[in-house]
């Protein structure tokens, strides 16, 4: 079976100080029992699964959240102060003690259950329990806080191995930096020393090729001036020519000026006279 103790104010008294034990077998859901007490006199009850059920009922509440309401006010304890209020009332000869308890909203409060507590013949036997109980919570916190306490102790005891051991490997890792930057600029020195030497070579193998370059570019040129002269030349040769042949004149045109030309020996009045001369002897003959 399982209990819890806790401390509660009555709204009715809020100076007065009550101690509520609540204890149930498996849920608080299947039936709790209740003990009351203000130190001098105590009382008892208990409420059943069906009690549970039609108080869930009335209230047109889910039961399991009432059930879990239940938990909050009347095992939580001090934790939901505030947010649950329990009222108290006795009579006369405290026989009898009314219990409730509720539930507390902004502007108002809705009742979450009530029931009626019987006096207890023997208090002092309660009380004594109530006490047993406390002191038996108390071992237990005080084994537990032991407990707690070496588990402590060893995570410290793991924590400054693991400073330690970290420290070394911030040193370790220190130095592996130091080492490989040490290394990282030796081979930069050397990549740059071999930049530097291809660089040089470029540049060499560069000037040749601009020497040649250059030659190839005046012997082109050269060769474009020496093509054009000779163009210039052969241009001047033809047109000579033509000149020449312009000059001169033609066959027929030579024939006509050997024919109109005043300086022209006639040799035609020759031919004529030739022939007057032949003619008389010719005719002669014939007449003899």
């Amino acid at each position: 079976m399982e209990k819890t103790l806790n401390r509660i104010h009555p709204v009715s008294d809020p100076e007065a100080t009550y101690f509520l034990q609540v204890s149930w077998e498996k849920d608080l859901g299947t039936g709790f029992g209740v003990i009351l007490s203000d130190g001098q006199c105590a009382w008892t009850g208990t409420v059943s699964e069906a009690e549970i059920s039609r108080e869930a009922a009335d209230m047109e509440m889910n039961r399991e959240k009432y059930v879990e309401e239940l938990k909050k006010a009347l095992i939580a304890g001090e934790e939901s102060a505030g947010k649950y209020n329990f009222a108290i009332s006795r009579d006369e000869e405290n026989m009898e003690c009314h219990f409730s308890y509720e539930r507390n909203l902004k502007d108002a409060s809705f009742r979450l259950g009530s029931l009626k507590l019987q006096k207890v013949s023997s208090p002092a036997e309660v009380v004594k329990e109530l006490i047993g109980y406390c002191l038996d919570c108390l071992g237990r916190l005080q084994v537990k806080n032991e407990h707690l306490q070496k588990e402590n102790e060893r995570l410290f005891s793991n924590w400054s191995d693991a400073e330690k051991r970290l420290e070394k490997c911030v040193e370790a890792k220190e130095e592996l930096e130091s080492d490989l930057y040490n290394r990282f600029i030796l081979v930069l020195n050397e990549k740059k020393a071999k930049i530097r030497n291809l660089q040089k070579l470029l540049n060499e193998a560069k000037e040749p090729a601009a020497d040649a370059k250059s030659t190839r570019d005046s012997i082109t040129t050269t060769q474009m001036a020496t093509g054009r002269e000779n163009d210039y030349d052969g241009s001047t040769d033809e047109e000579s020519e033509n000149l020449t042949r312009a000059s001169l004149p033609s066959a027929p045109e030579r024939r006509d000026s050997l024919l109109y030309s005043p300086d022209a020996i006639d040799t035609t009045p020759r031919r004529k006279r030739r022939q007057r001369t032949a003619k008389p002897a010719g005719t002669g003959a014939k007449m003899a």
